[in-house]
């Protein structure tokens, strides 16, 4: 066999300073090790430190009795008494009649919109929603629409000329989104999707655990009226897996049609007991930490746009444009010379012209990290 073509494409993108590779790094609460070097880890999805923090999994560990591995898909013999204690607790917080446990974000989006949308349908997208929204409405076969970022004029333009066209429509977006740290606008989607008849499915990955006063996300104070709230528990929650509730009615559906649920192992009891754990017992006392980070990036974002940067965005994630892959490589590296883990962000993964490092604060950092971060861009 001939992989010029592999090489080739390799080489194309070094060229373009696209170039993907994994490094083996260890962690140590907001600290990382890579190559011998100890940097201060912003490239992070534990924003509340709960992944790194030594005492919560020693206080987990104490009483922890679980299986390490199930062997089976949930629907033969993997499904152990703990995924039901944990899907009938989100049930409850979120006043919903049903919860579903998948592996994580990415099947979760997957499984959900592939499962809830045929051919007949039409779906309405943001056009910044994560790669996993996408992959699943192009499974299902359904007429997809996409609007401009956080436009609803737009949204509603496509609703007036599209929705009829649909035997179901499902609006999805995500909460607070992942590349530009901005949040999407519940009143008026809750508008639009009562006015033309839709499904609304909100993916709360990033802000789960961190937004609301109780944790449940951006969209905690409309849940009600939201048909299915998928979530985490691999970034704030320092666990892993992932969720989404609504009415039974959708759940059960999507334990007939979602098939990263009906074809993968499920997760081992323990996983599943930890992010019960935490859900339970961590993120309803974490409210301080809660403030925290949000000073935190109050502080950070004044320093960042006083020294003359552009960034985007109102949350804990903080993307700095660049502009260039270039640049924005050249700017990682000054970073990582002098102790900051802050990685550069690049076309396709967002815009042509957009490339970015992009800052993920986390509740476990003190303001003189932050300071010194601040001093570190107003060099660059």
């Amino acid at each position: 066999m001939n992989y010029e073509f592999y090489k080739e494409s390799l080489e194309n993108l070094k060229n373009e300073h696209l170039q993907r590779r994994l490094r083996p790094i260890k962690k140590e609460g907001k600290f990382l090790f890579f190559n011998g070097e100890k940097y201060l880890n912003l490239s992070s999805n534990d924003y509340l430190g709960i992944a790194s923090n030594e005492e919560i999994r020693k206080n987990f560990l104490k009483n922890a009795n679980y299986s390490l591995g199930s062997t089976s898909s949930r629907l033969l013999t993997g499904n152990d008494a703990v995924y039901a204690e944990l899907e009938n607790f989100l049930a409850k917080i979120y006043e919903k009649e049903a919860a579903l446990l998948f592996n994580s974000g990415y099947h979760a989006n997957v499984g959900i919109m592939s499962g809830l949308l045929t051919k007949k349908d039409v779906v309405f997208c943001d056009k910044l929603n994560h790669a996993s929204i996408i992959d699943g409405i192009r499974l299902s076969g359904a007429q997809l629409h996409r609007f401009k970022h956080l436009d609803y004029a737009h949204l509603e333009n496509l609703l007036e000329k599209y929705r009829n066209q649909g035997q179901n429509a499902v609006i999805a977006t995500e909460s607070l989104f992942s590349m530009d740290g901005d949040c999407a606008d519940f009143e008026k989607l809750i508008k639009l999707k009562e006015k033309y008849d839709a499904i609304l499915v909100v993916d709360e990955a990033h802000a789960f655990g961190v937004y609301g006063e109780h944790g449940l996300g951006i969209c905690e104070q409309y849940k009600e009226k939201i048909d299915l709230i998928a979530g985490t528990f691999g970034k704030a929650a320092g666990s892993v897996g992932a969720f989404c509730t609504g009415a039974g009615v959708l759940i059960e559906y999507l334990v007939n049609k979602a098939r990263p649920l009906i074809f993968s192992t499920a997760l081992p009891e323990i996983n599943v007991a930890f992010s019960y754990f935490v859900a339970s017992e961590i993120l309803p006392a974490y409210s301080e930490q809660r403030k925290h980070l949000f000073s935190l990036s109050e502080f950070l974002s004044a320093k960042i746009k006083f020294s003359g940067l552009k960034t985007i965005g109102n949350s804990y994630i903080i993307p700095v444009i660049f502009g260039e892959n270039e640049s924005a490589e050249a700017a990682s590296a000054r970073f990582l010379e002098n102790g900051f883990f802050l990685l550069p962000i690049r076309h396709p993964t967002v815009a042509q012209n957009t490339a970015r490092v992009r800052i993920s604060l986390r509740a476990d950092l003190d303001f003189s990290d932050v300071e010194n971060l601040a001093k570190m861009f107003e060099k660059i």
